[in-house]
């Protein structure tokens, strides 16, 4: 393991290109690493302690990486945060992560007004409030490090990610992970081994492009990976079809981690322009997050080849994984357990079913992937299951295996929105639009979009003796704009004089999904 580990690599390779940003403004290795010591440094000397939380809310730079490797070699929780989430949200994680830094941009109008509600609503100390552009009442982040060293720091444990995922209640549970205690590149190369599940192998020709935002679990999990791989990354600001395949040409990208929407807009271009540029440097351009269309994953593979990778997993843990052939011979399937994961189908009874015979998808947890959901030992339990002295846990998702161990989901979580491959969840929703006086009852799910895979649809039921209006819908529509993220946003609003609620208050939401998704092929 001597060669794996970034900090390793950059000690003893610093001139070796590490980076590209979005303006393609290139990074050695030494350069991010003594970026990333000397925030470690004035962390340290602020007071942040090993197992202490340092928040973000930052746009795709190298001040996302350079927050991740100081809390990855200093025993720190790093917390990424969504920077499209209103004031409250980020509010509410701060709080709830007990962060004791809060590292933010304001390169976006609304990203910095959202973080200046957040902190103002919490009162959130100003000795710990860090912003990389300007932000009123924040640090600078050249004048927090100025004073600090660029030298390695002493007594190094490696940190961890804990990112947020929102519980049934709609609230966000934050993923928490034990730290290992040992050496951070030991440790965090351990953790990144998973590219080798994809067959990527450690060394510098391997070149891999970020082109989702990094707030998401996956996206920043195998990009850091890469860098402990001793790989450089190119990223890019945000996701633009073109502009990916010039990345892809110019810096002769091997690999990424991508949803089945960029592959859609990807096959939207028009042919002329994808001849324009050489994709056959590609080797494991891996997807997951979302449902991938059989037809556009074939056209994907006729169009990259065999390096179009496809894994099943969740922030919790993992998984399966499938490469192009495999997936080629039985289309659709989200591939068989990787080394050292499990796959159960159950039932509701809590049997294991038989080959074919859909259940609930469990899957098992190593030593290195058990975590609890922070502040919540309910919902930690209940996602849980115990067969012969091992724990498996579940995403709610339903699924069935075949003979020869491949896995094939047959519907997503039950109420789960997946737009784009980010995870919306309807309770926050809900309970946002039940905030309005008007309101006496809402439901939220998803429905079809050829483009994201699902888009949000509010069903809302009002109180005795107000009328629906177009005029009340567009007021409802900007009660929720107030209050939620933009990417939570109902894109349609109907009325329904009764929500169909049982005796009991159970709401059949299937009754109002249904319909949308009944000739609808993605819904597999």
């Amino acid at each position: 393991m001597s060669e794996l580990g970034f900090y390793r690599i950059a000690n003893s390779e610093p001139d070796q290109l590490a980076l590209v940003e979005p303006s393609e403004k290139t990074w050695t290795r030494g350069e991010l690493l003594a970026k990333a010591n000397q925030l470690t440094h004035a962390l340290r000397a602020l007071g942040v302690s090993k197992g202490d939380a340092v928040a973000t809310v930052l746009p795709n730079s190298v001040d996302y990486y350079v927050s991740y490797l100081a809390c990855a070699q200093a025993g720190f929780y790093m917390v990424p945060i969504n920077w499209h989430l209103a004031g409250p949200e980020i509010a509410y994680i701060l709080e709830d992560s007990g962060a004791k830094a809060f590292i933010a941009s304001g390169s976006v109008p609304a990203m910095e007004e959202a973080c200046l509600k957040a902190v103002s609503a919490i009162n959130f100390p100003a000795s710990g409030c860090i912003s990389t552009t300007p932000i009123e009442g924040f640090i600078s982040l050249d004048n927090f490090l100025a004073d600090h060293p660029t030298s390695n720091p002493e007594d190094r444990t490696a940190g961890q990610v804990m990112n947020y995922t929102s519980g049934t209640t709609g609230k966000p549970k934050g993923v928490k992970r034990n730290l290992v205690e040992g050496d951070p590149d030991d440790i965090l190369s351990m953790f990144a081994m998973i590219l080798s599940f994809f067959d990527i192998q450690p060394g510098e020709d391997n070149v891999h492009i970020v082109g989702s935002p990094l707030y998401h679990t996956a996206v920043l999990v195998h990009s850091t990976a890469a860098l402990h791989y001793g790989h450089s990354v190119v990223l890019m600001e945000k996701f633009d079809a073109e502009k990916m395949l010039y990345l892809i040409d110019k810096f002769r990208v091997t690999t990424s981690h991508m949803v089945p929407t960029q592959f859609h807009r990807l096959l939207q271009l028009p042919e002329d322009i994808r001849n324009k540029y050489d994709c056959s440097s590609t080797r494991a351009m891996i997807h997951a997050a979302a449902p991938c269309p059989v037809h556009t994953k074939k056209d994907m593979i006729s169009w990259w080849g065999n390096s179009i990778w496809e894994y099943y997993a969740a922030t919790e843990g993992g998984g399966t994984v499938v490469d192009a052939k495999s997936w080629s011979e039985f289309p659709g399937t989200v591939g068989q357990a990787w080394p050292g994961a499990e796959i159960k189908i159950i039932n509701e009874d809590g049997s294991e079913t038989p080959t074919d015979e859909q259940g609930t998808v469990f899957m098992k947890l190593g030593e290195a992937t058990k975590f609890e959901y922070k502040g919540d030992q309910a919902k930690t339990k209940k996602e849980r299951l115990v067969i012969n002295d091992q724990v498996y846990f579940t995403v709610g998702d339903i699924g069935y295996l075949n003979k020869e161990g491949y896995l094939f989901l047959c519907d997503r979580k039950i109420d789960m929105i997946i737009s784009g491959g980010a995870n919306i969840y309807p309770a926050e929703i809900e309970s946002v639009l039940l905030m309005h006086p008007q309101v006496a009852d809402a439901a939220v799910f998803g429905i079809p979009n050829e483009e994201w895979g699902e888009e949000v649809k509010a069903v809302i039921e009002l109180i005795a003796g107000i009328k629906s209006s177009d005029q009340l819908s567009a007021e409802l529509m900007a009660f929720a704009q107030e209050n939620l993220a933009k990417m939570k946003l109902p894109r349609s609003i109907d009325f329904m004089e009764k929500l169909p609620r049982d005796e009991n208050g159970k709401l059949y939401k299937r009754k109002l999904k249904d319909p949308y998704w009944e000739n609808h092929v993605a819904k597999v």
